[in-house]
């Protein structure tokens, strides 16, 4: 391992999730020193940024923040209003409910002054255009329009002392690829959380298990021949 003077730094967006989860092992597992930034923006419950707060430890990066916005005042989401989580997974072309408008847009954002503020110029995102809920705001297009905003925006940028990289490592993958790349580089997936509608029973957080986040997790634990290490109803 390097010495930690001579460390790269990143910022890795981290929810607690299973994707931002294996792209903080990604980050590690290069040799990044790691910034981690979660978000309370008003979602319908806490319990992944408990899970982000566990995975940030058991990585031990040098510095964990979560940030804390209310996307409630729009609303326009399932995940931010009362609007119900669909469930029963259905293929569809459309943008689902549990779409949050520009919610990676604004997290990008932080993630930016962040990176500015402690001299990172790499920024780790888990996105995916494979395995995913059709949102506009995980596909390879709108992480390259933001690279070239990160290099217009910024004063480390104008005045040429770095360029901003922003990786998403999980862009091309499917689930089943991202959980096989986990468990080859050591994440341990007991302690992440999925679930957009989950129940607590009994002091035990169970995962709906028919939620979309929830479908795809699934099946991509049954396609990699795993058993997923969470609880569901």
């Amino acid at each position: 391992m390097l010495n930690n003077k001579f460390m790269k730094k990143a910022i890795v967006l981290l929810s607690g999730g299973l994707d931002s989860t294996t792209v903080l092992g990604i980050a590690k597992n290069l040799g990044y020193e790691i910034y981690a930034l979660s978000f309370d923006y008003g979602q319908r419950h806490d319990i992944e940024l408990e899970s982000a707060k566990k995975v940030a430890k058991i990585f031990q990066v040098k510095e964990h923040k979560t940030a804390k916005i209310d996307l409630r005042i729009f609303g326009g989401s399932a995940l931010t209003s009362e609007i119900a989580v669909p469930k029963d997974h259905v293929q569809s072309a459309e943008i689902p409910v549990t779409y949050v408008p520009a919610r990676n847009t604004i997290f990008l954002s932080y993630a930016l002054a962040y990176a500015e503020t402690v001299g990172a110029f790499d920024i780790f995102i888990g996105v995916n255009a494979v395995d995913f809920s059709n949102y506009p705001d995980c596909r390879p297009d709108f992480i390259a329009a933001f690279e070239k905003l990160a290099t217009l925006a910024t004063a480390v940028s104008v005045e040429n002392k770095g360029h901003f990289k922003i990786h998403a490592p999980l862009m091309q993958m499917s689930k089943k690829e991202i959980i096989e790349t986990g468990i080859s580089i050591g994440v341990d997936y007991s302690q992440t959380h999925s679930c957009y509608d989950p129940i607590i029973e009994n002091e035990n957080i169970l995962s709906c298990g028919k939620c979309d986040s929830c479908y795809l997790r699934l099946e991509g634990f049954v396609a990699a021949g795993k058993k997923d290490p969470i609880k569901y109803c």
